[in-house]
């Protein structure tokens, strides 16, 4: 994504050397490579909110799609986009995302495909497998299979295999993880423990739902939302609005040095009556 234009070259690079200090020689901006991928992968857990819709398992149709299109900021930049595409069959779905973000030059692409399913033996969304591939700074081909309803997984990286376990909460990629984010908010819980698997690690995550509040978003004005704040390896918070079916309109992740912002573009989905573009 090419957003230094020259004709501000000079102004935002004057904003950028505020943000991300001493990024003149290689060490820092491998650095600031590796924030950038981290937050990309980071808004792409943001992203899979975009997509669950009212997405609790009985109201999803046999056979629909979904397709979503928004905007990455980091530290009030625009600097990447993203677009996902979510092909259900009954309580199955296949997703698949794509995007590009990058920072003084420093490009990070993004694909990821998500094989999902509803369990019937613990009324949740589980992974199945799925195949990611990073390239930029931090490049990798990342492919993971799940067992025991979410508690193992075994994990591809590049030829090199590890296998993790989950003593009870299972493990999920990051659209699952999502999709399942969205369910609880539905069903009306206000905390909760989800664990990500991460490409080296499992990460444990504690959710909150906060009190609702009004604020203006870009493309859908001012509109009453419900943060749902993320702590534990990464801090974001979640604004979803009540009145676009609990539709999630904009994240924040809070990084120590860059501030990842997502807000929602454009949305069709023949999954359900809203369509939003």
């Amino acid at each position: 994504m090419k957003f230094f234009k020259a004709i501000r070259l000079n102004i935002l690079t004057s904003r950028i050397r505020l943000i991300m200090t001493g990024c003149r020689n290689n060490r820092s901006l491998a650095i600031a490579g590796v924030l950038v991928s981290r937050i990309l992968i980071s808004v792409c857990l943001v992203s899979g909110l975009l997509q669950s819709n009212r997405v609790l398992a009985n109201d999803i149709p046999q056979s629909c799609q979904r397709s979503f299109n928004y905007s990455i900021y980091l530290s009030g930049l625009h600097t990447g986009e993203m677009s996902r595409t979510e092909n259900w069959q009954g309580k199955s779905a296949v997703i698949i995302s794509k995007s590009e973000a990058s920072i003084l030059g420093i490009g990070t692409q993004y694909q990821q495909r998500t094989e999902l399913s509803w369990s019937n033996n613990s009324n949740e969304w589980l992974t199945d497998s799925f195949h990611q591939q990073v390239t930029g700074f931090r490049s990798r081909d990342m492919q993971a299979t799940f067992y025991n309803n979410g508690l193992e997984s075994r994990v591809d990286i590049d030829g090199d295999i590890e296998n993790y376990t989950s003593s009870q909460i299972p493990l999920r990629d990051v659209d699952t993880l999502a999709i399942q984010i969205r369910e609880n908010l539905l069903g009306g819980r206000r905390q909760f423990a989800l664990i990500r698997q991460a490409s080296d690690a499992i990460e444990p995550y504690q959710f909150y739902v906060k009190d609702k509040l009004i604020t203006t978003i870009g493309s859908w004005g001012e509109i009453q939302l419900i943060p749902v704040e993320q702590t534990g390896a990464e801090e974001v918070t979640y604004y979803f609005a009540p009145s676009m079916n609990y539709q999630l309109v904009k994240a924040h992740y809070h990084g120590m040095i860059l501030q990842g912002v997502i807000e929602l573009d454009r949305y069709v989905s023949s999954c359900d009556t809203m369509s939003e573009s």
